[in-house]
């Protein structure tokens, strides 16, 4: 073998073991914050938050799924990418029903419990999004993650938006409103990742 063949080599390795790395931290982080998270949003009776910690949960199995398409063929990778892009599209469908069905229940989420969750969220997912930045550029796999980790950021600015509305009017149509928006903008994402995965395996 030649020597630029082994460098080459030898930078494939370094590069896959980085990502690697960084997908493990990631997928414990969004894990952990999803459990803390849910249990807040059913104590709270906040759809916003609801939607967001299932947001979590679709991304550790996001990060899960990209783990196991690191360093396979291309072909598994882009399954893997279609896998991920179906299971963000059934959590955003599944996050809107919930909103509409709040949409008859009058209960008033708590604002602090809301406002308090959204900003360790936001610190998690901030943290995700700079070390998956330097991937943004990969495969299709990797930056489908790299999209669930911004819309996160996204998401989580909307809760706070949510939390602050709702103390300030004391309803709770802005936790419905902002839960449904990030509803919206995971399917929205869900289906672009979609179609790219299927024009990549054709």
């Amino acid at each position: 073998m030649k020597d630029n063949d082994r460098a080459c080599c030898c930078d494939i390795n370094v590069t896959s073991s980085k990502e690697k790395r960084v997908l493990i931290i990631a997928l414990i982080l969004n894990a952990g914050m999803f459990i803390a998270e849910f249990g807040a949003g059913i104590l709270s009776h906040s759809t916003a938050l609801l939607a967001d910690s299932l947001d979590m949960l679709a991304d550790a199995f996001v990060y899960a799924i990209s783990l196991f398409a690191l360093g396979r063929a291309q072909l598994w990778r882009n399954r893997a990418a279609l896998t991920n892009g179906g299971l963000e599209l059934i959590i955003g469908i599944g996050i809107l029903i919930e909103a509409i069905s709040k949409l008859f229940i009058d209960v008033i989420p708590q604002a602090d419990v809301m406002g308090v969750f959204g900003v360790a969220a936001l610190l998690v997912n901030t943290v995700c999004f700079v070390m998956l930045r330097q991937f943004r550029q990969g495969d299709i796999n990797l930056r489908a993650v790299w999209i669930c980790s911004r819309n996160d950021m996204l998401a989580n600015i909307g809760v706070l938006v949510a939390a602050g509305l709702v103390a300030l009017t004391q309803k709770a149509w802005p936790d419905i409103v902002i839960g449904a928006i990030i509803a919206s903008i995971i399917v929205h994402s869900a289906w672009k990742i979609i179609q790219e995965s299927f024009r990549h395996i054709k």
